[in-house]
């Protein structure tokens, strides 16, 4: 037999551990729940590991992760695109859908000449999302995620169901409740899982339905599921334009290089008085209506001369790559943060300037700064910003 260590008389170790009988610890710096969070993704197509093991380590954000970093600035982006979706009803299932296919896509654009049995597994890796999850989402054809809408399934029930029309074969006016024909009967035909006051006040909120309070009865407002004031021109370029801002400010933040690829910069302050905005956006105005007139020439002689020459670029072993450009300009104001809970102040003159500011100098104090502590210095363009 193994002889043992243990000098007589000292107390036996306590036996090994055949399980455990709890949950594990929370990594250092994990949110409250996301270990747990992390176990029930088996069920929804997520990480498909359980909340022990590699899958807890992985969960867990990254040790350099500073807080305000990453997750501070990921914050600051979804806000509005959260106030976005719940304005034009957009549920979370369709929103969960389209970051899964856009990681994956990501993913897969960043190694394009990796076997097609690595592919997967080095998705996965990449993403988080389990390899069963990945395989659907590559195989997904493109176009609209496909989602069930319970408030366009009860419009469209309304104006297809003939207990739901009048005499005239539109839509009738349905009490709010009682037995059917009601949009109480209605919203339960639809959906059992949504309440039916939750259905109207969702229509109401798009603009598709109205509620005598009088008569506490419904009526549709409108023929076609088209929220009021969702213009389509605006929604493709909020999406052109901001897509291209972030863009912009995303290929800042990951190019090592000094000199960044992309210009992107603001001024900005606080404190200031309703009165003072107008001119302020006069003066945009007047600085747009300038570099409009001079880069739209510049532009359109630079298209011209690349169409002037097809025969060349055609007979050259490797035409020149073409290049596409959006050159924008914005304001936004809103509320400034209570005096008894002043918002931070950027540390830096780089915070003022935006991510692009190369090797930033120190600016003069603005002349509003002497009125207003909390007002952010602004900074000089750089000569060799990009």
């Amino acid at each position: 037999m193994p002889s043992s260590s243990r000098p007589p008389g000292a107390p036996l170790p306590p036996p090994p551990s055949r399980g455990r009988t709890g949950p594990a610890p929370a990594p250092a710096g994990a949110l409250p729940g996301a270990t747990a969070e992390a176990g029930r993704r088996k069920l929804e197509g997520g990480a498909a590991e359980p909340a022990h093991g590699p899958a807890r380590a992985a969960a867990a954000p990254p040790a350099a992760a500073a807080p305000g970093g990453l997750e501070a600035a990921l914050q600051a982006v979804l806000r509005p695109l959260a106030e976005l979706a719940v304005a034009r009803g957009l549920p979370h299932a369709l929103l969960d859908e389209l970051l899964r296919r856009r990681l994956v896509q990501v993913a897969h654009a960043a190694h394009p000449t990796l076997p097609e049995h690595r592919r997967v597994s080095r998705i996965s890796s990449a993403t988080g999302l389990n390899r069963r999850e990945v395989t659907r989402l590559l195989q997904a054809p493109a176009g609209p995620v496909p989602v069930r809408l319970p408030v366009n399934e009860l419009f469209a029930h309304w104006l297809t169901d003939p207990a739901c029309r009048g005499p005239d074969g539109e839509p009738a006016e349905l009490p709010r409740l009682g037995p059917a024909p009601s949009f109480e009967s209605l919203a339960q035909d639809t959906s059992r899982d949504v309440h039916p006051r939750s259905l109207l006040e969702q229509l109401l909120r798009l603009g598709l339905a109205e509620h005598d309070e009088e008569t506490d009865r419904v009526r549709l407002t409108r023929r076609s599921f088209v929220p009021a004031h969702d213009d389509a021109g605006l929604l493709r370029f909020l999406g052109e334009n901001v897509g291209d801002h972030l863009s912009a400010a995303v290929a800042n933040v990951l190019s090592p290089e000094a000199r960044k690829p992309h210009f992107e910069q603001a001024v900005f302050g606080q404190g200031l008085p309703e009165a003072a905005l107008p001119p302020l956006r006069d003066a945009v105005r007047r600085h747009w209506r300038a570099l409009v007139d001079e880069l739209v020439p510049m532009i359109e002689q630079a298209v011209a001369q690349a169409a002037e020459a097809p025969a060349a670029a055609a007979a050259a072993a490797a035409p020149p790559p073409m290049r596409r450009v959006r050159i924008g300009l914005y304001t936004f104001h809103a509320p400034a943060p209570a005096p008894a809970d002043p918002a931070p102040a950027p540390a830096g003159p780089a915070a003022a300037a935006g991510a692009a500011a190369p090797a930033m100098q120190a600016a003069p104090r603005a002349r509003a700064r002497r009125r207003d502590p909390s007002t952010v210095p602004l900074p000089p363009v750089p000569d060799d910003a990009p």
